[in-house]
């Protein structure tokens, strides 16, 4: 018979791919130390510090980046940068690691994990979308932060015409970012961090 800790853990974790955060779980009445024992019990798997896996959950093909998303575990990271673009099927880009934006206080005492890239920026809720219930930034904004970071224009440019091709973009938004792209004005509050 399932505890009311399991079936709580359990409905917070199904909206995120089997992934909950300690924060999540005392939010909802259950402490730490009972994700501790239901560690031992093989019910959950830690995956990093404050981050839990439902070990009986279905594996998705985007769960790393659910659990990337989670990493902060007292707020949620969005996906961004190169990694958007790849979801969006927005250019060829195929980012080695998984790229998050976090706020620009965000301060951290533990190694950022090696399948990471922390961006800093302070996104105000119109750059911020949802896909497959992670937070994402919006096409036009992912593009803005990929010419802020440098990424490359043809793969920028390409990012621009599949995102117009996919209604992922405007027109005008499309003009408005192929000239930030040109005049290299694609600065955003964003600073790259690790």
């Amino acid at each position: 018979m399932a505890t009311t800790a399991y079936r709580t853990v359990y409905n917070l974790a199904e909206d995120q791919m089997g992934y909950i955060t300690t924060a999540q779980a005392a939010a909802a009445g259950v402490r730490p130390m009972t994700l501790v024992m239901m560690t031992r019990r093989g019910t959950l798997e830690r995956t990093s510090r404050g981050v839990y896996r439902l070990v009986d959950f279905p594996t998705y093909p985007l769960a790393q980046y659910m659990q990337a998303t989670l990493w902060p575990y007292d707020r949620p990271g969005v996906l961004s940068h190169e990694t958007a673009l790849s979801l969006y099927e927005m250019s060829d880009v195929d980012p080695a690691k998984v790229h998050i934006t976090v706020p620009i206080g965000f301060r951290i005492q533990r190694a950022v994990p090696p399948y990471l890239v922390l961006h800093r920026a302070d996104l105000v809720p119109s750059d911020v979308t949802a896909l497959e219930r992670m937070p994402i930034t919006t096409p036009e904004r992912t593009v803005r932060d990929c010419i802020a970071a440098e990424l490359g224009p043809a793969l920028i440019k390409q990012a621009i015409d599949d995102g117009f091709r996919s209604g992922r973009l405007s027109g005008r938004a499309g003009d408005k970012l192929r000239s930030a792209l040109r005049n290299g004005s694609g600065q955003i509050a964003t600073v790259r961090a690790s």
